[in-house]
């Protein structure tokens, strides 16, 4: 399906596929802390999803696609959340620096992106690996309702 990019289709669908793709592929490097890792100091335990490395890499790879020249702190912000701090209000908190500078690294390591002079971007092979994978995944939604108007009753008039 020529012309069909990340942006035209659903971002949660496109990540599940693109992290099915880096586990059936076996190329990006897993560090062997992923089982034991929280994701942020907010959190009180780390991912029930065994495979939360490879989705993470995904969210990271199609972020740096939509919006490149980023790096460590602004993943740190983006996969941060809300410290709860007993009765005192909640605030903002950062993510984890480790996981999110190793996923970087392990995505240079597979060359989907480089370093550039202000943070990381997509390479050109990246850009093509996702555009593909982005092209299966709205070939395999064709023709299916989408979820909102499934999910939603239908109107009748008066």
């Amino acid at each position: 399906m020529p012309g069909c990019t990340v942006k035209d289709v659903d971002p949660n669908e496109f990540v599940d596929a693109l992290a099915a793709f880096y586990k059936k592929s076996g190329k990006l490097k897993v560090p062997e802390w992923v089982d034991v890792v929280k994701t942020g100091k907010h959190k009180e335990l780390g991912p029930i999803d065994p495979d939360w490395y490879y989705t993470r890499a995904a969210a990271i790879s199609r972020h740096l696609y939509v919006r490149g020249g980023v790096g460590v702190g602004a993943m740190t912000k983006i996969f941060g959340g809300r410290r709860r701090r007993g009765t005192k209000p909640n605030h903002a908190c950062r993510g984890s620096s480790s996981v999110a500078r190793k996923v970087l690294q392990s995505l240079e390591g597979i060359k989907i992106i480089e370093r550039g002079t202000h943070g990381r971007r997509i390479t050109s092979q990246g850009q093509r690996d996702l555009d593909r994978i982005a092209a299966q995944v709205k070939a395999g939604t064709e023709g299916k309702p989408p979820a909102a108007a499934a999910a939603a009753p239908a109107k009748t008039s008066a």
